[in-house]
């Protein structure tokens, strides 16, 4: 019989200002809610730490209102963020990273790519206490090839895709797709692509049993010839499951921790691990390529982008996105290139880094998501990028 064994992955994310928007609009119980999702991780894991082996990743929008000293201010009777914060670092959790301003990389401009990923590092170096992330969770699950080799750059092991954009060289068995991670290379640059299994993910994020869950994967491996990763991974703070005041009923109560006293046991049939414990143990050496494609969502299957792109307005959104990178970086050249002579370098130099902040910001694939209804925050912030840079070129004289 082949060993199983079990990587379990939770998204935690909110839109930019999220949380003071919904406690100044009178939902202050649903933001409650939320932040105690934040809490509650390290909390569970107590008294679990043998067994539990839990990854986690947190978009830069969140982060940065996690650090923000109003948010804390304001929810500070609901929970204590900086004392979660720290408890974060020292709960043996495996947390991987992600983009800035959680953009759906695939449609954003590729010069952005870098600034998106290395500045997510910085300040998931700052809060979650830890120097590297061993792998990369695409915002929106949005994967491409051209990303392996600015992946690799940036120091990252392994990335997280979804199984069912797995393409093999040669045939492949159901179970071989699913549950072994393989490498994939672009541009002379490789990545560890590790497939999260979209079924058993939809279960963990829809309210599963843990007796069925724990039947149901060791029916899908009961075939695999090699060491079988299955890998779920779902958002960790949307529903009820997950944002329940009574925690015996949901996620952790009713399904995580049963599942860690069935491996406690050894009546679990499979072990929990880190994916990087994993990929040490067992590493791939067979090649894949990957299609484009993101998650499904709860009207699309995720490979043509629908979910972001099917309006008109999303369209226009993404052309102007395109146009505003591209006008940033024939400033910014210009800026590069006749800074020394400049007498107001710094002045223009602070402009021009503002402009960059909000062509970031608008690259939010929260922006999109939502059909038209919140395009316009993009455009908010385009213009605010054109703005700033004709500004910093008014200056110069160009």
């Amino acid at each position: 019989m082949a060993e199983v064994y079990h990587a379990l992955g939770l998204h935690m994310h909110q839109p930019l200002g999220n949380l003071i928007a919904l406690h100044n609009s009178g939902q202050s119980w649903e933001a409650k809610q939320i932040l105690w999702c934040y809490d509650r991780p390290t909390r569970m894991l107590e008294g679990y730490q043998d067994v539990a082996r839990l990854h986690m990743s947190f978009s830069g929008t969140l982060l940065k209102q996690l650090e923000d000293f109003g948010v804390r201010q304001t929810f500070g009777d609901v929970v204590d963020i900086p004392d979660f914060l720290n408890r974060y670092k020292r709960a043996g959790i495996e947390f991987v990273g992600s983009g800035l301003f959680h953009p759906v990389y695939p449609l954003c401009p590729e010069a952005d790519w870098d600034a998106q990923t290395e500045w997510w590092q910085g300040l998931g170096r700052s809060l979650l206490g830890q120097q590297s992330f061993p792998g990369f969770w695409p915002p929106e699950m949005g994967f491409c090839m051209e990303m392996i080799p600015m992946l690799q750059r940036h120091g990252y092991k392994y990335v997280l895709v979804d199984s069912i954009f797995i393409k093999p060289k040669h045939e492949m068995r159901w179970e071989e797709l699913r549950y072994r991670p393989y490498l994939a290379r672009y541009g002379g640059a490789e990545i560890v692509v590790v497939p999260r299994d979209r079924e058993l993910s939809n279960a963990q994020l829809s309210g599963a049993d843990p007796g069925w869950f724990q039947h149901e994967v060791l029916e899908r491996t009961k075939w695999c010839d090699f060491p079988a990763l299955v890998t779920t991974w779902t958002d960790g703070e949307n529903g009820g499951w997950f944002r329940t005041a009574k925690v015996e009923s949901g996620f952790w109560g009713f399904f995580y921790r049963p599942l860690l006293e069935r491996a406690r046991a050894g009546t679990l049939g499979f072990s929990p691990i880190h994916i990087s414990d994993y990929l040490r143990r067992f590493p791939p050496t067979e090649e894949v390529e990957v299609h484009r494609g993101a998650w499904n969502t709860d009207h699309h299957w995720g490979g043509d982008f629908t979910q972001w792109t099917g309006s008109l307005l999303q369209k226009k959104g993404w052309d102007e996105m395109r146009r505003a990178s591209d006008y940033y970086w024939e400033v910014k050249k210009s800026i590069d290139q006749g800074e020394s002579a400049l007498p107001n370098a710094e002045e223009v130099r602070h402009l021009v880094a503002r402009a960059y902040d909000h062509l970031l910001c608008a690259e939010t694939s929260c922006n999109f998501y939502w059909g038209s209804r919140w395009v316009h925050r993009s455009f908010d912030d385009l213009e605010q990028t054109y703005f700033l840079l004709d500004t910093a070129k008014g200056k110069m004289n160009i």
